[in-house]
């Protein structure tokens, strides 16, 4: 996974910087995340804007 560009778990379109997304994720016990990319990659699940919109 370290590496991979994330995608959208419904479409599989690759997410590009700027993109407006969503993420599901549970809400973080600890504080101080300093990687804030990795985290999400980890820890959420992406959804592309067009997708969501659909639901």
């Amino acid at each position: 996974m370290f590496g991979e560009k994330p995608k959208c778990t419904k479409c599989g379109k690759e997410i590009k910087g700027d993109e407006v997304v969503y993420i599901k994720m549970r809400y973080p016990k600890r504080k101080g995340i300093t990687e804030l990319k990795a985290y999400l990659s980890n820890e959420g699940v992406f959804i592309c804007e067009d997708c969501f919109q659909q639901k």
